[in-house]
């Protein structure tokens, strides 16, 4: 143990002899700071925690816990019984005890208990090393027998403190998903020897298991009056022990032993009352030692047919409840969970006293815990070593040492008297399956010694611990490599790439350079001498220093040694042959500069220098002058210190500290001799210059593939009567209110020069607005726009544009006062709005998801909106989101005078065509927008409205996110905030949402169909409108989309929820006054067979089914319209369209999904027939609203009988047709998964067995 002082690079350390008595000021210890103690090996050996006295340990060992560890890492959990202190790496060392855990997969506790039991027996663990494989025989990963070699060779070499389990469970065929499975460690250990046995034929152990486990026994049945006998002979691996007797305790009466005494305890049961399997927790003792004598039937084996015993003789018998081995229940009378227990106090003891036996003496050395539920829990073992003669629980990879009175503690019950409900309160913890061994000095083996192993197991032996030694090798370069981000950006392609540097601590830094050099893969790129390595922070952007002269220097001491995490990373610096690298301090701020031309309008890319925080304004004015040879005279910088935080370093004295400099920085430099260095900031030129430069962004937007032809008003850029064309030519040419035609650039041009000229307008008057930076990388870094020597005429041309584009549709700006003929033709949907997404969650909805208070054009904030929308909710008022009157924040895209509102406040705009990728669809153009994203979607829209051709009410926008995905967005009022640059936008054609408008989605109801609901379109009502107008705008589309030729009276819309059909819509109802409309609304059309039969709300409509029990089968649907909720006029209406008699009508109600699909096989018994109600609207049938499924019968109908043949295959059409259905055939609970072993390690190959 040496101590080591915090604040030095290298710690020095000196040992510290601990047989000294030096204090610890003596031994460099300094009062008052951090001292660090380094735990280190001594002469190769590791430190090891010394073990308390056994003095000490006898008293207090008693008190110590025993059952399931906590697991390592948990506060306050201790890593043994033995000691409440971690030994040194003790998830890699052999704990003090000797012995090897092993570890837990996921649930495999329970295979760990019996592996370590084996391996604790020394005949078991001594016959499989004498076993030799053969690999020119069988594949070792599936030979068990091998497997278990190798892993009784581990537990008994390997310096580990666990071993893995999943070479053994791989051997067994089982998967990862079989380690999460819990299964019984008697069912494991049965199917564990009889693959064994399997494995081992025609080999000298193929006799072992049946030599070592099993036994027989003499079972019988004694008639209580006469004494009768009848028995048999059984052969056992195990014996089981009830834990509560029904009736007779006496379950045999003989047993012939064998040379290990498997017991199992039946503490599991089954609660016919609640039917569910429970665990009966009461007590159940055991002794160390088992005298098996009084159980031994020394006379011959006779037949049960020939022979009989007298009362006196059956007396005289055996009891498997003797004095040895006994559950208490004298002292212990609880039920558990449930289970009603009544006992015989009569128990009659039978020996043979007067026979002399020889003594059978078996010692307990294995007690298999279960601690937990039927329902699971966890299995761990208490063994006795033959060697020590100690007592050891083996919990998965914690080993540790236990005593007998820990044993005692297995037994179960609860601790103190507690009556009748002592049991309820007994610990789960307790003995599950016990394992004795035959005292008898002739057979009872020890474990082999190294020098005794046979060659194939020596040779074994060293093979796994060379793996070993090779594992510790790997785990102690693991623990030596320094592992940190690294990033580089690539001098050609000007992309900055990520990875993860993983070096060795005593690694150099020019060998660690040249380990990034081709891990970046810049071989080809440039030379390796003009690379370096440099400190690095990726989340400020910040170059911290660079290391010169240090290319000598181990890594450890660079990075200040190893560790999980470290709060820098690293560069990988690149410069051309003929430049020199910059020295980076610690203590330097890094600028980086950006040049602005105001004659050009134009914004450089950066050139980076470094500075110091004391610097003042002047001396760093100086500093960039020499970078960037512009006069500091007349220069200006304006720092950007966060989203578009303008602030002009005025004060030349002030430090940069002083003006908000921080580690990594951005300013804006402009040294020209005009008249805008004279104006206030503000005002001047070059504010405005910037504030566009951070707030444009780069969007790429796809124009939909041709213009509208049937539209029932064209727009203004179509020919009266003609086609609009393909793109091609709206983007050549915008047909103007005179007829003339105009280039996209002369368009281009005026828009320009008439936004810039309103947006400077604007912004001297301060109403600038206040948005989010726009990302510092951007692409934008080159503004271009007209110069000021604008042509007139472009500018009269452009305000025709303008007016024109505002007032060519007037009709659309009245939302509120229109014809039926005017709505209809208004709300004419396009075929192409059939194949858009359309959804409750917009693009602006999803970006806006925070609490983040967002200015809108109008002066309110999306916090006041929301807080609104909450008020009128809280008024009883419906709460409507996607609408375009509340989502969007406004009534329309047009206030109440006609006026835009995108008129209000023009922002930059700018758009041109754009080449995009190949396989972007033919006919589709691209247009590269520039665009400050403070400008509202209203006003973007219209400005694209040139482009696509028709009227910004008459397309969509769509937002493309990640996979493609497309979300529509619909908050007019809200800006391009939430968009960032080279964000994608698709255009396409119909009809944007106005004031009051929805968007519905149409589905069909096809009740006798197997699939009852068919997407038919997208439709969009109208608050006001009334349900056979919404009808009569559907008819058209449902002929040109869908091909239905339907009259209005002949369909029905009605409510849809899911999949269930529910109120039947009348004609006269108004959306929003009498039905409750919401974005992202469905509904049902229903064609109807004949007249409309609905009239009223007071009706109830419901649909019905025959069931025929003679027949086996179902009839169609029949709706049935009731007048009332009474169940009389059902059964009359039932009675009258079946035939059947009044009295002989039973119904139910059908249960689940429309359309409440259920098995032949189950409807007759399953369902609630013939309800005790006199109404429809009360328990248990509570039917309120139309669409309910009732199904009915004759009851005078008899079952069909079926042969087993005819059912199997009624079954088999039954459960195909309810599977593609997507309806369960029958309820069946989950089944637990059985264990198997398979014996050539393919569980697919075993397709016989469940």
């Amino acid at each position: 143990m040496v101590p080591g002082e915090e604040n030095q690079l290298v710690p020095k350390e000196a040992p510290l002899d601990h047989t000294s008595d030096k204090s610890l000021l003596d031994a460099n210890f300094e009062p008052g700071k951090k001292n660090f103690l380094h735990l280190t090996d001594k002469d190769g050996e590791q430190p090891q925690i010394l073990l308390e006295d056994s003095s000490a340990g006898e008293d207090s060992v008693h008190d110590r816990f025993i059952g399931p560890l906590p697991r390592e890492g948990s506060g306050g959990s201790t890593s043994d019984y033995v000691s409440q202190s971690y030994s040194y790496s003790s998830i890699l060392n052999k704990s003090e005890t000797g012995y090897v855990g092993l570890v837990n997969q996921a649930m495999t506790c329970y295979l760990n208990s019996l592996l370590q039991t084996l391996f604790m027996t020394p005949e078991f663990r001594n016959a499989l090393y004498k076993w030799e494989f053969e690999e020119s025989e069988e594949d070792p990963v599936t030979s068990i027998p091998y497997q278990l070699q190798r892993l009784f060779v581990l537990l008994q070499t390997s310096k580990k403190r666990a071993i893995e389990t999943t070479d053994v469970t791989r051997s067994f065929g089982w998967d990862s998903s079989e380690a999460w499975q819990q299964h019984d460690v008697q069912e494991l250990c049965r199917v564990m020897f009889d693959a064994l046995e399997q494995k081992w034929k025609q080999t000298e152990q193929a006799d072992l298991i049946n030599e070592l486990y099993q036994g027989k026994l003499k079972d019988y049945v004694r008639c209580l009056e006469c004494g009768y006998e009848g028995w048999r002979i059984d052969t056992y691996l195990d014996i089981p022990l009830v834990i509560r007797p029904y009736g007779s305790s006496q379950a045999f009466a003989s047993v012939v032993c064998t040379f290990h005494l498997t017991a199992c305890l039946k503490r599991f049961d089954f609660d016919y009352t609640t039917m569910h399997r429970i665990k009966l927790n009461d007590r159940m003792t055991f002794p160390e030692e088992l005298d098996m004598s009084t159980f031994i039937d020394v006379e011959d084996e006779k037949s049960p047919q020939t022979e009989s015993c007298t009362d006196s003789g059956a007396e005289n018998e055996g009891s498997c409840h003797s004095d040895q081995m006994s559950n208490d229940f004298s002292n212990d009378d609880g039920v558990d969970e449930g289970i009603c227990l009544e006992t015989n106090s009569g128990t009659e003891k039978i020996s043979k006293s007067g026979l002399e036996k020889n003594s059978l003496i078996y010692e307990l050395f294995s007690v298999m815990v279960h601690s937990g539920s039927a329902a699971g829990g966890h299995y761990y073992a208490c063994i006795k070593s033959f060697s020590d003669e100690q007592w050891y629980s083996f919990n998965d990879q914690h080993v540790s040492r236990i005593t007998q009175e820990d044993i005692k503690k297995t037994h179960g019950g609860s601790s103190g008297s507690r009556g009748y409900y002592s049991s309820a309160f007994a610990s789960s913890t307790n003995a599950y399956m016990l394992i004795y061994r035959l005292k008898d000095p002739a057979r009872n083996a020890k474990f082999l010694e190294v020098d005794e192993y046979p060659e194939h197991i020596k040779n074994l032996v060293q093979k796994e611990r060379e793996l070993e030694e090779q594992e510790k090798r790997q785990r102690e370069i693991e623990r030596n490599t320094c592992k940190i981000k690294l990033f580089c950006l690539h001098p050609t392609k000007q992309v900055m790439m990520e990875n993860k540097l993983e070096v060795h601590k005593d690694k150099t830094l020019k060998e660690a350079v040249e380990m990034a050099y081709k891990m970046m893969d810049l071989e080809e790129v440039i030379p390796l001498d003009c690379c370096r390595l440099v400190k690095y922070d990726e989340f400020h952007d910040y170059l911290e220093r660079s290391y010169e002269g240090e290319e000598d220097t181990p890594m450890g001491l660079l990075l200040g040694g190893v560790k999980s995490t470290y709060m820098f990373d690293l560069l990988l610096e690149t410069r051309k042959p003929d430049q020199v690298f910059q020295s980076y301090k610690p203590g330097e701020v890094m600028v980086k500069v950006h040049v602005v031309d105001l004659k050009a309008e134009s914004v450089a890319a950066p050139i980076t220098v470094r500075a110091y925080l004391n610097q003042t304004v002047t001396e760093f004015k100086q500093l960039i002058s020499k970078a960037i040879h512009l006069p500091a005279e007349t220069m200006r910088i304006v720092l950007e210190r966060c989203y578009n935080d303008l602030r002009l370093l005025s004060v030349s004295s002030k430090t940069l500290k002083a003006e908000g400099f921080f580690r990594s920085n951005k300013v804006f430099v402009e040294s020209s001799e005009t008249l805008d260095y004279q104006m206030a900031f503000a005002d001047s030129h070059l504010w405005k210059l910037l504030d566009r430069h951070a707030n444009t962004i780069r969007l790429f937007v796809l124009l939909p593939e041709q213009s509208p032809v049937s539209y029932s008003k064209r727009t203004a850029y179509q020919k009266a009567g003609g086609d609009s064309g393909n793109v091609d030519d709206d983007c050549e040419r915008v047909k103007g209110p005179v007829g003339s035609l105009k280039s996209v650039e002369a368009i281009l041009e005026e828009s320009t020069e008439k936004l810039k000229s309103l947006s400077l307008q604007q912004q001297q008057d301060g109403d600038n607005g206040d948005s989010s930076k726009s990302t510092e990388t951007s692409d934008f870094e080159n503004i271009e726009s007209p110069l000021n020597e604008r042509d007139s005429s472009a500018s009269v041309d452009n305000r025709e544009l303008e007016q024109h584009i505002q007032t060519s549709d007037p009709e659309n700006f009245q939302s509120e006062e229109r014809s039926d003929s005017d709505v209809n033709n208004d709300r004419s949907t396009s075929s192409v709005d059939s194949d858009i997404l359309s959804s409750s969650h917009s693009s602006d909805t999803l970006c806006n998801a925070d609490n983040a208070q967002i200015p809108l054009a109008n002066g309110l904030d999306s916090h006041s909106i929301t807080s609104s929308r909450r008020t009128k909710a809280n008024e009883g008022k419906k709460e409507t989101w996607d609408t375009a009157e509340e989502d969007s924040g406004t009534d329309s895209e047009y206030d109440e005078s006609g006026k835009s509102r995108g008129e209000m406040q023009y922002m930059y705009f700018k758009a041109e065509p754009y080449a995009a990728d190949e396989g972007s669809g033919e006919g589709h153009k691209w247009l590269m927008v520039h665009v400050d994203k403070r400008i509202t979607l209203a006003a973007f829209k219209q400005h694209l409205e040139p482009f696509v051709g028709v009227l910004s009410s008459h397309f969509k926008v769509f937002r493309v996110y990640a996979s493609n995905q497309e979300f529509e967005s619909v908050r007019l009022n809200e800006t391009l905030s939430s968009f960032s640059d080279d964000n994608k936008i698709t255009i396409r054609l119909g009809r944007a949402l106005k004031k009051g408008e929805y968007r519905v989605k149409v589905y069909q109801l096809l009740v006798n169909e197997q699939e009852p609901c068919k997407f038919l379109l997208d439709a969009v009502f109208a608050k006001g409108m009334t349900v056979r107008q919404s009808k009569e705008e559907l008819i058209p589309q449902l002929r040109e989309q869908c091909g239905l030729e339907l009259s209005i009276d002949r369909f029905r819309l009605r409510k849809k929820t899911w999949k269930n059909p529910g109120t039947v819509f009348l004609d006269y109802h108004i959306y929003e006054e009498d039905i409750n409309i919401s974005s992202n609304w469905e509904v049902f059309l229903e064609v109807l067979d004949g007249v409309e039969k609905m009239k009223s709300m007071s009706q109830l409509a419901v649909l019905s089914r025959r069931w025929k029990p003679s027949e086996m089968k179902l009839d169609p649907f029949q709706e049935v319209v009731l007048e009332s909720s009474s169940v009389d006029e059902l059964r009359e209406k039932l009675s009258e369209i079946s035939g059947i008699p009044l009295d002989d009508i039973e119904f139910a109600k059908g249960r689940g999904t429309f359309p409440c699909d259920i098995s032949v096989l189950d409807i007759h018994q399953d369902l609630d027939w013939n309800p005790k109600v006199s109404t429809l609207n009360v328990w248990p049938l509570y039917i309120c609203d139309d669409g309910a499924v009732i199904f009915y019968r004759d009851k005078t109908e008899e079952l069909m009988e079926l042969t087993d043949e005819q059912r199997n295959e009624l079954m088999k059409k039954e459960s195909s047709r309810l599977q593609k259905t997507g309806h369960r055939v029958t309820y069946s609970p989950r089944k637990e998964k059985a264990l198997k072993i398979y014996l050539d390690g393919a569980p697919n190959k075993d397709l016989t067995q469940d």
